[in-house]
């Protein structure tokens, strides 16, 4: 029971510690945005496949938005899903705060990039109802695949470059770097995710869910 405790710290530790690290690394090799961005994309998706492939069997939600879904829909308990989400926020700031050291930087900081906008908050639940969705379309045998296609396409087609993360969004105020986000504009990205979630889940029950 206790492996999928450790398996959410650790899975979002490693993800949004490729994430924001991959863009320190982008940022650091090249001054084309648009080249970061690609680097950052395909580490994201690749640190995706590989930590849902290999902590799958334990749990790999790394995000408390797909948790509450989870929740919601009596896969996991209302205690599980408080502990999941405190150990996803945790993980996150951690991975976020070592991969600041790693690169030489100041390990705690805050963001200073500044992403507010009525564009961005849609983006988001577009972005967050894209990526529950497709999770819960998905077979457990496709899942990994799934996710990681997605989040690398919706990095490129959604504005607010996909975050889609509750967890995620507050690691990533941690580094004033490439992948950040300024603090003061996180509570507005966790609402929009939050709408995109339960949006997801309200089109999944009325229209794919299989009938028991």
């Amino acid at each position: 029971m206790k492996s999928k405790y450790l398996a959410e710290f650790l899975g979002t530790a490693f993800l949004f510690w490729a994430v924001v690290g991959s863009g320190i690394m982008g940022q650091n090799l090249n001054q084309n945005d648009a080249v970061t961005l690609l680097a950052n994309t395909f580490a994201t998706v690749f640190a995706l496949y590989f930590l849902i492939t290999c902590l799958g069997d334990h749990s790999s939600h790394f995000n408390p938005i797909v948790s509450l879904v989870m929740r919601l829909r009596g896969e996991i308990s209302t205690n599980t899903f408080f502990v999941f989400s405190i150990l996803q926020i945790a993980g996150a700031i951690l991975g976020v705060i070592l991969a600041n050291y790693l690169f030489d930087l100041d390990p705690l900081q805050f963001s200073e990039k500044a992403r507010s906008g009525t564009n961005l908050f849609v983006s988001e639940i577009v972005a967050t109802f894209g990526l529950l969705l497709v999770i819960l379309l998905s077979s457990k045998e496709k899942v990994a695949a799934t996710v990681a296609a997605y989040i690398g396409g919706a990095y490129w087609f959604t504005s607010s470059t996909s975050f889609a993360n509750p967890a995620g969004t507050i690691g990533r105020s941690f580094s004033n770097t490439f992948a950040g986000i300024s603090p003061s504009d996180i509570l507005h990205f966790c609402v929009a995710q939050l709408i995109g979630a339960l949006l997801a889940l309200f089109v999944y029950n009325s229209f794919f869910k299989k009938p028991e």
